[in-house]
């Protein structure tokens, strides 16, 4: 289950990330500190939530 746990992350945090960078640029965070604290949260979220959805694909 790791290697698809790791797969669905590879596609999750990147678009985590992306929606996390979007949002902090629509408030007007348009400096480089919060996007990148927008994308390192983005990855970090993604990591459980990758898991979870690992473990339903399993069954």
């Amino acid at each position: 289950m790791f290697r698809l746990a790791a797969v669905i992350y590879i596609l999750l945090g990147a678009t985590l990330a992306g929606i996390f960078i979007i949002a902090a640029l629509t408030v007007g965070m348009d400096t480089a500190q919060p996007i990148i604290y927008a994308a390192v949260a983005g990855f970090i979220v993604a990591l459980p939530v990758s898991w979870v959805v690992a473990k339903q694909i399993k069954g």
